[in-house]
This record gives structure tokens, C-alpha cells and sequence, in this order.
């Protein structure tokens, strides 16, 4: 679950131990558990994504059962101070969120979210949208164009 490709193979991301562990505690195991998100940070190489931290949801942020609304405030403020402690070279990559789903497939809202968001890349490269199922991740490359190339687990 810690590596995953574009079909083709040219584009890998990797998601480090710790970013699993955040993943796996926000996990929707009941019906009534909220959807939790934040942003993925993590260095590249080339066209290649090494996911190293998340942010995790907070107080300020709209969780309900469907719905997860992430409001800027302390993520992009954890993100400019990691940019700036690691030099630059851990950056915004992307969204995550979870779903009460096992295999969890984008919504039309999700859709929409990250083409928003992914036109608003200022380095121009594809954001990486990932959504946290009971048994699996959906993990996609959106570019600004819309719907990217889904990645698919390597290991």
C-alpha cells in the first residue's frame, strides 16, 4: 500500500510509514464516523512523488458523515512552515480525505474539488488526489486539464 504507479509505470508516488499510520487512524469503521482530511506534503523527484507528511483535520474544519470541508487556516500554515524548514524542498502535493467505503471512488463534488484546486497549482504539475477506503486507497493525478491517470498499488 506504499507504492503506486501511473499505468505506465513513468510516474511512481510513495507514501512514507508515518503518512499510512495517519491514514489508517482516520479510517471510517462505523457508519456514523465523519470523513477526515488534509493536504499531502512530500518532496519530488523528477515525476516522481515521495509523500513524507499530511496535515490532519482540525477544529475549524467541516467534518460530517459525506462531507469533508478543509479550511485553510492551519493546514496551509503547517505547510508554509515545512516548505520553509525543510528549504523548500518539501511542498504542497495534494489532498487527501477518507470515504465510508472499502474501495473508495471519487464523487462528482471530489471531481470538482480537485479541479479547482489543481488549476490553481502554481508549479503547473498535476495534484495528487487521494481518498482513504476501510481496505484501500484511490489514488489519482489530477492535472489541470480534469481527470488524470488513476495509479495503481506496485507492491
Amino acid at each position: 500500500m506504499n507504492a503506486w504507479a501511473t499505468p505506465d509505470r513513468r510516474i511512481l508516488v510513495s507514501f512514507a510509514d508515518p503518512v499510512i499510520v495517519v491514514f489508517e487512524s482516520h479510517l471510517q469503521t462505523r457508519p456514523s464516523d465523519c470523513e477526515a482530511g488534509g493536504l499531502l506534503l512530500g518532496t519530488v523527484h523528477g515525476s516522481n512523488i515521495v509523500v513524507t507528511d499530511v496535515t490532519v483535520p482540525t477544529i475549524l474544519d467541516k467534518r460530517l458523515q459525506f462531507f469533508f470541508e478543509r479550511m485553510p487556516f492551519g493546514h496551509s500554515a503547517i505547510a508554509r512552515a515545512r516548505w520553509k524548514a525543510s528549504g523548500g524542498t518539501i511542498r504542497y502535493v495534494g489532498e487527501w480525505h477518507t470515504h465510508y467505503q472499502d474501495y473508495p471512488r471519487p464523487s462528482h463534488l471530489d471531481r470538482a474539488e480537485w479541479n479547482s484546486l489543481s488549476c490553481k497549482r502554481e508549479d503547473g504539475r498535476p495534484m495528487l488526489a487521494v481518498i482513504v477506503g476501510r481496505k484501500s486507497l484511490y489514488v489519482e493525478l489530477v492535472p489541470r486539464a480534469g481527470i488524470g491517470p488513476a495509479m495503481t498499488a506496485t507492491n
